[in-house]
């Protein structure tokens, strides 16, 4: 069966936004370098800031949709998640492996987390395969809203069954 994939995800890309806001702040501040530097502080803070905030709401979104699915039950141990890969657009990607116990078709929501080595939430994709036939496997991807830099590690946070 062909891999399927919707998500609902953070938004803009930090390092695009970081890099545009630095390049902008260097004409300002009076002219002297320690206000542009601490204009260009205050930006990145502000960014991260927001990045915090979109990660909080994508996280709540993919919580609120897996919510709207009737009748799921867990199936967590009926999901596995390939080694995560690194498109050539920075966005992170993984393979995301379902199999279907049941005695009839069913669909499946997989919400992927993407880490960094430290274990902290980066990105947040939700995932939908819809219609396995009783007991078969079918393959989707989870790729990154946002550019990820540095190790990235995936992990299943919610997977529901329906």
């Amino acid at each position: 069966m062909a891999g399927h994939r919707a998500r609902w995800t953070t938004g803009a890309t930090l390092p695009l936004a970081v890099a545009v806001t630095l390049g902008t702040t260097g004409c300002s501040g009076g002219g002297t370098p320690s206000g542009s530097a601490s204009q260009a502080a205050s930006a990145v803070s502000s960014l991260a800031s927001q990045a915090d905030s979109m990660l909080s709401s994508a996280t709540a979104e993919a919580g609120r949709r897996l919510g709207e699915v009737k009748n799921g039950i867990d199936a967590r141990s009926a999901v596995t998640l390939g080694t995560p890969a690194t498109a050539s657009d920075g966005h992170a990607t993984v393979a995301v492996r379902v199999e279907n116990r049941a005695g009839s078709a069913k669909s499946f929501a997989v919400r992927v987390d993407f880490k960094d080595s430290g274990g902290n939430l980066l990105d947040t994709v939700l995932v939908t395969v819809p219609g396995v036939p009783a007991g078969k496997t079918a393959t989707a991807t989870a790729r990154s809203i946002r550019e990820l830099s540095g190790p990235v590690r995936a992990e299943v946070g919610t997977a529901l069954r329906y």
